[in-house]
């Protein structure tokens, strides 16, 4: 819900702090006075259409921000999650309006673009008056209330799941089937290089196992020559690594008498003969078991330059080779008869169609029977309101049977009929400005149960009623404040005697400029106001016992 409005240099308010609870808030005020200014403001932090005229005389910038609780908003709480701008459980929108005409938009803080605060803002608010933030007017409100009233909510996404699917093979399906000639030549070039990788048959890591045994098969008299010199000279006669190690320890057992410190001495010479004499039985092991075989060394020359040539061929780096191969073969199994066939194609568009037919026949279902309750409670408070004569029709036309669409089998939209024997129209095109406000707001009091919009705004619902219509607005508005947020312009005391929440505003004039001022009133201050409503400027005891009644009243007889 909205918590708190700043508003500065907008208009001819030069600043305007106010906090909000829940529940019904009245505006009231002379004409005049900058009532608008709230609502506006409001409008422009929902990313409203500004211009330079928004900016106070004299100032270079307008700047309002709008702070919100969305702890209880699961909705906006996930698109800030999603935007990654969430902040705990606040949400900040600030406007910012320069004197060019120019504005700057942000979120908690962040820069945004101004569709970002028209997306979240219809979560947040949604203000009921004559422009164009008045979501009554789109269709999509009306589907979007008619699924909320009718619980379907969560069919209505799984039908939307569906059709995504749905419509996501036949794309697939499409443009396989535009591209038959082109996706046959790939096919068959397919083919015919899996069964060339199938034929090399190679496996991953045999590369570089080939390549270290060709370097040996290159080098096999120079590796035969050494290693034979090497046992030589370990241990084939006196001058060799052996004999000499045998001199060295003959001459330090001839020594006169034992010296202790040369006895580790004595034993690594003991140990390095033994593992020289070792080393020369295993080279003279290797060179009597070493094959320089000619053939094999054919044998792996012919492998490699395959290998290679292959690599070349798909202008790839031999050991990416196997993981190719995978590859094209993964490819030309969902093309040649896999998922990707035309025939799977169309099996599986037809097996999705189903699912999303099943899905759509029930959301139809529980659509029209929302419809019917809806529109006879509707009709109701419609006569409450003075407006008995007004036919409210939720309309739900067929789409083409040969097309599945997101939102279902069928368009939604409100149709009235102002006047009795009139056929009924859309709502955009018959209800006046005063009409739609009370429409709009019987449409909330039905659905306030079950609506998301946590914050509702009416703009002047009161426009050509009065007396016993009047208390009843009152009521009804306080009513859908208990379930959440109203905020009301209005000009009559029946209604602003109702009200949890008073904000006056006026107008005052210094030094040649002009102000605009809202302040919440106390009980006494709210009756005065009330009073004013009743009598104009001159308030008579008789007049402000009148207010202290209908206060009295308006608060007693809501709990």
């Amino acid at each position: 819900m909205l918590t708190q409005l700043t508003v500065s240099n907008y208009a001819i308010a030069e600043r305007v702090e106010l906090q909000f609870n829940k529940g019904m808030t009245a505006l009231t005020g002379e004409t005049g006075a900058g009532k608008s200014i709230v609502l506006d403001a409001l409008g422009l932090a929902m990313g409203g259409r500004a211009d330079a005229g928004a900016v106070r005389h004299g100032a270079k910038r307008a700047d309002i921000t709008a702070t919100f609780d969305v702890a209880g908003i699961p909705e906006a709480f996930q698109w800030l999650e999603r935007h990654e701008l969430d902040d705990d459980s606040d949400c900040i929108l600030r406007r910012v309006i320069s004197k060019d005409g120019r504005s700057r938009a942000y979120i908690n803080g962040q820069p945004c673009p101004l569709a970002h605060l028209k997306d979240l803002g219809g979560l947040l608010m949604d203000i009921h008056s004559q422009h164009q933030h008045q979501s009554l007017l789109r269709k999509e409100t009306h589907r979007k209330l008619i699924d909320e009233f009718s619980g379907a909510e969560t069919l209505a996404s799984q039908t939307r799941e569906a059709w995504k699917v749905w419509s996501q093979i036949r794309t697939k399906l499409t443009e396989r089937q535009q591209n038959a000639e082109e996706s046959e030549a790939k096919l068959q070039l397919l083919r015919y290089q899996v069964e060339e990788l199938d034929r090399l048959a190679l496996e991953s890591g045999e590369q570089e196992q080939l390549e270290q045994e060709q370097a040996h098969l290159n080098q096999a008299d120079a590796i035969l020559h050494n290693s034979h010199q090497a046992a030589l000279l370990c241990t084939e006669d006196e001058t060799s690594a052996a004999g000499l190690v045998r001199q060295a320890l003959q001459q330090l057992e001839q020594l006169p008498v034992e010296v202790p410190a040369l006895a580790d001495t004595i034993q690594m010479l003991n140990e390095a003969q033994i593992q020289i004499s070792e080393a020369g039985d295993n080279l003279r092991h290797f060179v009597d078991d070493y094959e320089a075989d000619p053939a094999r060394l054919s044998e792996v020359d012919d492998r490699l330059s395959a290998i290679y040539q292959m690599a070349r061929k798909h202008r790839i780096n031999p050991e990416e080779l196997p993981e190719f191969h995978k590859r094209q073969s993964a490819e030309l199994a969902e093309l040649d008869g896999g998922e990707g066939s035309l025939e799977k194609l169309e099996e599986e568009l037809e097996s999705h169609r189903d699912r999303f037919n099943q899905l759509a026949d029930k959301l139809s279902e529980m659509r029209a029977k929302a419809a019917g309750e809806l529109d006879q409670r509707i009709a109701g408070e419609l006569a409450q309101l003075s407006m008995p004569s007004v036919q409210f029709v939720t309309h739900l036309s067929r789409n083409n049977q040969d097309e599945p669409a997101p939102h279902g089998l069928e368009e939604i939209e409100f149709l009235v009929s102002a006047n009795p024997g009139q056929p009924a129209r859309p709502l955009a095109k018959v209800a006046s400005g005063g009409e739609l406000s009370r429409i709009s707001l019987a449409i909330q009091v039905v659905v306030a149960q079950t609506s998301t919009t946590p914050t509702l705004i009416f703009d002047e619902v009161d426009v050509g009623i009065g007396g016993g219509t009047a208390e009843v607005v009152g009521k009804l508005l306080r009513s859908l404040g208990a379930n959440g947020q109203v905020i009301c312009v209005t000009h009559l005391p029946q209604v602003a005697a109702q009200c949890h929440q008073h904000l006056f505003v006026s107008k005052f004039t210094q030094q040649d400029a002009t102000f605009s001022k809202i302040e919440s009133l106390d009980d006494q201050g709210r009756i005065s106001e009330v009073a004013r409503m009743l009598g104009g400027v001159d308030m008579t005891e008789h007049t402000l016992a009148h207010a202290t009644e209908m206060f009295s009243k308006g608060q007693a007889t809501h709990h």
